[in-house]
């Protein structure tokens, strides 16, 4: 009688099957978004396959996920960083023309990436994280998350066009979001203005304001979230304190229960 030495295959828990993108992002990657482009660009395995498929699904308890052919796992531990984002820095992890990177000026040993992106010129308020999945909310425009900006233009606006603000600008063949726009004072023959989003389309209030025919010569991100860095120079950053953080949490918590409320009617 012959004995079937054949090793047996692990069955993978269906309950906890979670889709890659996720998981990358839960590890630190990156967001969903970006996590997706790393997968189409082939730079991840699972089990020692490369993935390109959208919506893979995988187990994190039995599947090796490998970026860029490195072993990636859930971190132990969240990190909350506020940095006041100085001009001439890119908000990416790498930077193919090896521009500064605001992960290049924490000089932390953790895998970390920032919460959504601020131009190469625009300065202020920028949360980074290795918390993927409280990052994917805050930056999902569904959950309108506020964006508090200031904005030096070239010339005063006019009254009409900070009402065009209230009712959406046209983009990419599609209006904005309404957002509020107020002209806080004049320097020099110029309007200083304070510019509230809850969303983030690509460079959105300069191409705004470009569309209605001004320049923005100023750009700072005065409050993401709520978080504020008044009290940090260009450059500068600190950890989130644990009662920032529990805000942040409710924030997430309470914008999807309104998008679930929103859903259901």
């Amino acid at each position: 009688m012959t004995k079937n030495m054949s090793k047996k295959i692990p069955q993978k828990n269906p309950n906890k099957m979670i889709r890659l993108n996720r998981y990358l992002a839960i590890c630190g990657v990156g967001s969903r978004r970006s996590c997706d482009n790393y997968i189409k660009a082939g730079k991840v395995t699972v089990n020692g396959e490369t993935v390109t498929q959208m919506g893979v699904r995988i187990d994190p308890e039995k599947d090796v996920v490998c970026f860029e052919g490195q072993e990636v796992r859930a971190p132990q531990q969240f990190i909350y960083i506020l940095m006041n984002k100085p001009l001439r820095t890119v908000t990416t992890v790498k930077d193919e023309k090896r521009r500064k990177t605001v992960i290049d000026l924490l000089k932390l040993p953790e895998r970390l990436f920032p919460v959504g992106r601020l131009d190469y010129y625009t300065t202020g308020a920028l949360l980074i994280t290795n918390d993927g999945e409280l990052a994917y909310y805050l930056m999902h425009p569904r959950f309108q998350v506020s964006k508090v900006y200031r904005v030096l233009l070239n010339k005063l606006i006019r009254p009409i066009d900070l009402h065009k603000f209230q009712n959406g600008v046209e983009l990419d063949g599609r209006l904005t979001a309404p957002c509020k726009a107020t002209e806080l004072r004049r320097i020099d023959n110029r309007s200083y203005l304070e510019v509230e989003l809850h969303e983030g389309r690509n460079r959105q209030i300069r191409r705004m304001f470009d569309v209605l025919g001004y320049q923005v010569e100023e750009l700072h991100r005065y409050s993401f979230a709520g978080l504020t860095v008044n009290d940090l120079k260009p450059g500068e950053w600190r950890e989130l304190t644990s009662e920032e953080i529990q805000q942040l949490k409710q924030l997430v918590e309470s914008q999807k229960d309104a998008v679930q409320q929103e859903l259901s009617e």
